[in-house]
């Protein structure tokens, strides 16, 4: 949703009423946070039948946040899910990365816009629950590490199941490619 800055004044100064007045139908925290971080895709997302035909289409560094946090949410559920042989070969086979697998966030200063959107997503949307409460700023840029994995997950997300998730070696797989990036 494109929204002009006196629009976005309008709308920051009626939520703040509206929550003056204890109303709560409408999110006015994310509204708020849509805003403010220049994440308005948000609005077409959650409020889709107020938008309607005006929803814009997700931008692509929103598709790419979304397809990082995804492929993690798989990383660290498989690997939760690993009792002692699988998980002492995921640590030395991924060394130093499968010692400690959780996703990381993106830097602060040179990924501000995609920790921006993978805060919004988390926090303020509810999605990626295994994320909410943790400091997302990895203090150093990540983005190529993840284009790197994500290359050697996609292929393997396509078989993917609630019932079938990453094998030790896949897992291997994919941390490894960190050292070549």
């Amino acid at each position: 949703m494109k929204l002009k800055n006196s629009e976005k004044l309008i709308l920051l100064m009626l939520s703040d009423i509206y929550d003056k007045l204890g109303m709560n139908e409408i999110n006015t925290r994310l509204l708020k946070s849509a805003i403010y971080s220049e994440n308005t895709w948000a609005l077409d997302w959650e409020m889709q039948g107020v938008v309607g035909s005006d929803a814009e289409p997700t931008p692509p560094l929103v598709a790419e946040v979304i397809n990082y946090l995804d492929m993690w949410s798989f990383i660290e559920d498989a690997h939760a899910g690993f009792a002692g042989p699988e998980r002492l070969k995921v640590e030395k086979e991924a060394e130093p990365f499968g010692k400690y697998v959780r996703f990381p966030g993106f830097d602060g200063n040179n990924e501000s816009e995609m920790l921006g959107i993978a805060r919004i997503l988390i926090e303020d949307m509810g999605r990626f629950g295994r994320f909410k409460g943790r400091d997302l700023n990895s203090h150093v840029p990540m983005r190529h590490h993840y284009a790197e994995m994500f290359r050697v997950f996609e292929p393997i997300r396509l078989t993917l199941t609630a019932a079938r998730s990453l094998s030790p070696d896949q897992l291997v797989e994919i941390l490894q490619v960190q050292h070549r990036s």
